[in-house]
C-alpha cells in the first residue's frame, strides 16, 4: 500500500484526477477523518472537504512507478 497527501482543492483538479487514476487497475481510497471513500468517483469526493491536503492510499501490485508520475501534479506540498 503507498499512502501520500494529496490537494484537490478545485473542481477542475477534481475531474482530471479522476480522470488520471481511472485507467489503473488499483483501489484508490480518499481517507478524511472518519471517512473512506472510492477515489474513482467524483461525487464521492466531492462530499469531502477539499479545501484540506486529503489523504490517499493506493492499493495496487501494478508498477508503482507509473502510479506516482501519474498523480505527481495532486501531491500535496
Amino acid at each position: 500500500m503507498i499512502a501520500v497527501k494529496i490537494s484537490l482543492n478545485s473542481i477542475d483538479k477534481v475531474k482530471s484526477f479522476v480522470n488520471d487514476i481511472s485507467g489503473f487497475n488499483a483501489e484508490f481510497d480518499l481517507v478524511s477523518g472518519r471517512y473512506v471513500i472510492d477515489a474513482k468517483s467524483i461525487m464521492g469526493i466531492f462530499s469531502l472537504d477539499i479545501s484540506k491536503p486529503i489523504d490517499l492510499n493506493i492499493h495496487t501490485d501494478e508498477d508503482d512507478a507509473e502510479i506516482m508520475a501519474a498523480i505527481k501534479p495532486y501531491l500535496a506540498e
